[in-house]
């Protein structure tokens, strides 16, 4: 396993994290609680030391389970969590006011039950699960609950988790330097980051997590036109409609670019995210150890050649599959 910098923080986190969504169940189906936690146990023994949860996640399930995981480990591992919108709106909508969305008492309140559910003490890192940059034009100060929390020892450092597939809505943020990280969906399909929020995260020493590598399983390859999901499994809704086809002829013009080097789409997928110097760690959902043992593989050090992402440059795809 390789080692990124996660910005200004200075923590040294693995290339490849542990993305909890899948593990909370709720809007995920099909999976058990003792498979994830050998998944969890598996990937913290392949080097992963980056956990990202969300309170949000199966209510809190996916905290808890984490918390099980931390009890049992010896070695020093880093978890990111979130505080979820007091409205339950993802993503933020346009004029909606900070303080409706993220009130001083709500984050301590849900930074406090996080702690509980992972049995830490401090959080390493503490993301808003929301973002919109217009909140800085209020005169509210939206730092307050966060310099409360690090005031008193309850957090390390702070983060956003920026709304789907609007890379740029965190710019202004950033060039305050009033935040330590940023997660944001970055794929083949929606290679939009790499753009304007890259190079300010990199100017700024704000650390990058990838969230959605595969697009919610599309650049998996396992997606195709007869791919029957779970009854009540959120990605019945994502790829509903025509969008199976659509998929499935997208990546099946992406497979003539695996070779003997690069075997896998998930390999490509993978690689593509980690081919950035601006990207700290990439957090695919790893529900399985199977899926561990994979996308631990691609941390060896081997980014892609700039000719394959400059092939890659047409296969940009400008969707919103959530909406």
């Amino acid at each position: 396993m390789q080692y990124r910098r996660l910005g200004k923080t200075e923590l040294m986190v693995s290339e490849i994290g542990f993305g909890a969504w899948g593990i909370g169940g709720g809007l995920w189906r099909g999976g058990d609680d003792a498979t994830s936690l050998r998944a969890l146990h598996l990937a913290a023994d392949q080097g992963v030391n980056f956990f990202d949860t969300a309170l949000a996640y199966g209510d809190g399930h996916s905290e808890r389970l984490i918390g099980r995981f931390l009890k049992e480990r010896q070695e020093t591992l880093i978890v990111a969590t979130k505080v979820p919108p007091k409205n339950r709106t993802w993503p933020a909508q346009r004029g909606v006011p900070f303080h409706e969305v993220f009130p001083h008492e709500y984050v301590i309140q849900c930074a406090e039950q996080s702690l509980r559910n992972l049995g830490v003490e401090t959080l390493d890192l503490l993301q808003f699960h929301v973002w919109n940059d217009d909140w800085l034009e209020e005169p509210a100060n939206v730092l307050a609950p966060i310099e409360t929390l690090r005031r008193e020892g309850k957090i390390r450092f702070f983060g956003i988790s920026i709304n789907d597939h609007q890379p740029e809505n965190a710019l202004r943020l950033i060039e305050t330097g009033n935040v330590d990280t940023v997660q944001v969906i970055f794929n083949i399909f929606d290679q939009s980051p790499k753009r304007k929020l890259f190079p300010a995260c990199r100017l700024h020493d704000v650390g990058v997590i990838v969230r959605v590598p595969f697009d919610e399983g599309a650049l998996t390859g396992s997606v195709s036109s007869d791919t029957v999901f779970p009854e009540g499994d959120f990605r019945s809704n994502y790829f509903r409609g025509d969008r199976k086809r659509q998929v499935e002829e997208r990546v099946n013009a992406l497979k003539a670019l695996l070779n003997d080097e690069i075997r896998t789409l998930a390999e490509l997928a993978l690689r593509f995210c980690l081919s950035w110097d601006a990207v700290s760690t990439v957090i695919p959902g790893m529900r399985k150890p199977e899926h561990v043992r994979s996308n631990c593989a691609v941390s060896d050090g081997r980014r892609l050649p700039a000719s394959l992402l400059a092939e890659l440059e047409k296969h940009e795809w400008p969707k919103n599959f959530y909406q």
